[in-house]
């Protein structure tokens, strides 16, 4: 028989399940971690009279935390069980974002229809991640409305910033479904470049935002200035086409859609910087500016 401590460990799984991977059924939680259906209703029978889990497999945090310390798990010193639990469920989010970016950049990069489908497809799972989060930080700002309260709604703010970046990240996979001609070679590495630094801006900025490390703010400003200049390079180079082409309606749309995808890219920027400091802020106190940094540049 199962001793307390491994149930415990086996029910903490279950509940990773609901709160960071969106199951619908109990079917899909046991798939997942190999147990039978019977257990897993066995271990969230008491759980669902109790009002933990709801039946759509939502985790009330409120209660969760009333319970939590059964995981021998404590909360850091900084932070509440439930902004924790918020945290890492953010963590799960910037992955599934950077998934998302990289499927549909590997898309363009083939020009492979059904690839640039199931990109878009992971924006439905990316938006249900950040109504999820928003939920969270509801009902964790309702366990005490006084406490942290700016800093508990931002939270929301950054996965409010994944959504975005998977929004631009859609973008990419729309060119390739778009019908639109093929990139040339010249362009093509332009856009190589720029993928390559706004998905290290995504990925830097993530990391100064949920493990404070806001050492890479310099870091991420270098990359920001390189992407403009890339931007700028890649804008050109679609100007001097336009200029030597025959335009019709198809070329026009193909020279709309590949500006959208320099564009997406330069806007991903800008959002790591946008997250970097608000990190900055959280951690810090340092005040964000109030005016975007697009409009920041001269």
């Amino acid at each position: 028989m199962m001793n307390i401590k491994g149930k415990n460990n086996t029910l903490k799984a279950v509940l990773d399940v609901i709160l960071y991977e969106n199951p619908s059924t109990q079917d899909e939680i046991a798939e997942k971690l190999g147990l039978t259906r019977r257990y897993v209703t066995k271990l969230l029978q008491p759980l669902v009279k109790r009002g933990v889990v709801k039946r759509a497999y939502i985790l009330d945090l409120k209660k969760f935390d009333e319970f939590s310390e059964m995981f021998d798990e404590e909360p850091t010193s900084r932070e509440h069980a439930g902004t924790f639990l918020i945290k890492e469920m953010l963590k799960n989010m910037a992955e599934q974002v950077c998934s998302q970016f990289d499927m549909s950049f590997d898309a363009f990069l083939k020009y492979d229809e059904e690839m640039a489908n199931e990109a878009l497809k992971l924006d439905f799972v990316t938006n249900n991640m950040h109504e999820k989060i928003r939920a969270s930080v509801d009902t964790v700002i309702s366990i005490n409305p006084y406490s942290e309260f700016s800093k508990t709604m931002v939270f929301s703010e950054i996965a409010f910033d994944l959504e975005r970046i998977a929004d631009h990240t859609a973008q990419i996979a729309n060119f390739v479904l778009s019908g639109c001609y093929e990139v040339d070679e010249e362009m093509l590495d332009t856009l190589k470049s720029m993928f390559k630094t706004s998905r290290k801006m995504v990925n830097y900025s993530m990391k100064a935002f949920l493990n404070e490390e806001l050492d890479y703010k310099d870091k991420i400003m270098d990359y920001e200035e390189r992407i403009h200049q890339l931007q700028k390079k890649a804008l050109n180079n679609i100007a001097l086409q336009m200029a030597d082409d025959d335009m019709d309606k198809d070329r026009s749309t193909y020279y709309l859609s590949l500006s959208r995808v320099v564009k997406s890219f330069e806007r991903i920027g800008d959002i790591s910087v946008e997250i970097v400091d608000t990190a900055g802020e959280f951690y810090r106190n340092i005040p964000r500016t109030t005016t975007p940094e697009r409009f920041r540049r001269q």
